[in-house]
């Protein structure tokens, strides 16, 4: 995530964004693991899975209008960038798979 493209509160943001949605992707339905949460042994094989993120819908971070922002699940928020390509510059994917 390139930081300098997203507000100093885009951590609580996106937390009152998830919170407000109960957890919930908007896509697909799944619920997703809350901070603290204690996790099942299945959970725990399928923790990114269960993970949820915020989404821009018009793929600009700096925009970060309510109306412009919509938690999904990591399976979601990947189709959502694979289908449009997203706010992934040239070269982010491979570096971030170096990396990890």
């Amino acid at each position: 995530m390139a930081s300098n493209r997203y507000p100093k509160n885009w951590k609580e943001l996106a937390l009152a964004v998830k919170e407000a949605a109960n957890w919930q992707c908007q896509k697909c339905g799944l619920f997703c693991i809350k901070p603290g949460e204690p996790l099942s042994d299945a959970m725990k094989s399928r923790r990114r899975a269960y993970t949820l993120q915020v989404h821009h819908w018009n793929h600009n971070p700096a925009d970060n209008r309510l109306e412009n922002l919509v938690p999904l699940c990591t399976s979601c928020h990947l189709a959502c960038h694979r289908r449009s390509r997203g706010n992934i510059s040239p070269g982010q994917l491979s570096l971030n798979l170096k990396l990890s």
